[in-house]
């Protein structure tokens, strides 16, 4: 299986750059993935093709202000750096710009000197080790000097960072929003289990590897980065008790998908418990758990459109998606919606 064959024509224009004002507003393609066959509609309607005794599965992972602008402390010099892994406590893997003038013993000052940090190592694909020294609380200076992770192809300032973040944010950790769930409002989930549509809140902090090309020409030699995960025994209890009363597991995001996934058992049991995956979806695998998939529009040659490919058939996707490219949907972190079923 190539990556070349994961490609598709998009036009620049198509490249959503800002958020809808209205979350649920964006349009939604729905994809019968035993057909193949699509239809249009708009987000707020998700609901009426969701049924009673189903589960949506949330990632409820918080994207923290984590782009810090500063300077070499010895030399003035500009620096830039993108928090995406706690290690320790104050110990964070880093991608540090520009990368060769941040050596081990390199101290960085940010926000005037209130957060420092000292470059300890280099490690796994250029990253950096990091240490932080501070007065206070970390998340409070994050706050205040950090800026949103927006991904490469946003080029306009986001207005109200709130925007990248879903309604049901909670556990801060991510390099980048779980885009899929910038959808849902709260009306829309009370909605959903006022319906007798269960919710089942997962972690997974999403990092840079959502970003990182396919640079390999044969799938199955990319090498996926590892994330953190976690599983609480009431999400898998949840989860577990749909499967076995016959109802469907509608992941909301390809990050829910990799969490379930990675979370189960060969019987599809899920179990309870934390942990790093590196899983990498691609057609061919066989879904332990996942029935249908909410997730927004990918980039050519990505893993994420490599996963939905293995979820509906890399034919059918390709065909959905140059219908969208066809019909002027928007694309990406604030584009619009599909909902494969």
């Amino acid at each position: 299986m190539q990556t070349k064959d994961f490609y598709y024509d998009l036009p620049q224009e198509l490249i959503a750059q800002d958020p809808l004002e209205d979350r649920s507003g964006s349009r939604l393609m729905v994809l019968d993935k035993h057909t193949g066959n699509y239809e249009h509609t708009t987000f707020r309607n998700i609901l009426s093709y969701l049924r009673k005794g189903d589960c949506l599965v949330l990632n409820d992972t918080k994207v923290i202000p984590a782009r810090l602008y500063g300077t070499r402390e010895a030399t003035g010099g500009k620096v830039e750096i993108l928090l995406l892994k706690r290690r320790e406590h104050d110990i964070w893997e880093t991608l540090v710009k520009p990368g060769k003038k941040a050596k081990p013993g390199t101290a960085l000052l940010f926000g005037g000197g209130i957060l420092k940090g000292t470059v300890l190592e280099t490690v796994e694909e250029g990253n950096r080790l990091i240490q932080f020294s501070y007065d206070g609380i970390f998340e409070e200076i994050l706050d205040q000097i950090g800026q949103m992770p927006l991904p490469p192809y946003i080029t306009h300032k986001l207005k109200d960072k709130n925007r990248y973040q879903t309604v049901y944010a909670a556990r801060e950790g991510s390099a980048a929003a779980p885009t899929a769930g910038l959808h849902f409002t709260k009306e829309l989930l009370q909605q959903a289990e006022d319906r007798g549509i269960t919710i089942a809140k997962v972690t997974l902090h999403v990092g840079l590897g959502t970003f990182r090309p396919v640079k390999v020409e044969d799938v199955e030699k990319h090498h996926m980065h590892s994330e953190y995960y976690q599983v609480t025994e009431e999400a898998a209890s949840i989860i577990n008790q749909t499967k076995q009363a016959g109802g469907r597991i509608i992941c909301v995001g390809t990050t829910s998908c990799r969490t379930v996934e990675s979370a189960s058992d060969d019987q599809g049991i899920v179990h309870a418990g934390n942990g790093n995956t590196n899983i990498f979806i691609y057609p061919g695998y066989r879904f332990k758990v996942l029935d249908g998939l909410i997730t927004n529009f990918h980039l050519p040659e990505s893993t994420l459109l490599m996963l939905v490919s293995a979820l509906a058939g890399k034919d059918a996707i390709m065909d959905a998606y140059q219908e969208a490219v066809n019909k002027r949907y928007r694309f990406f972190s604030f584009g619009d919606a599909m909902f494969i079923n």
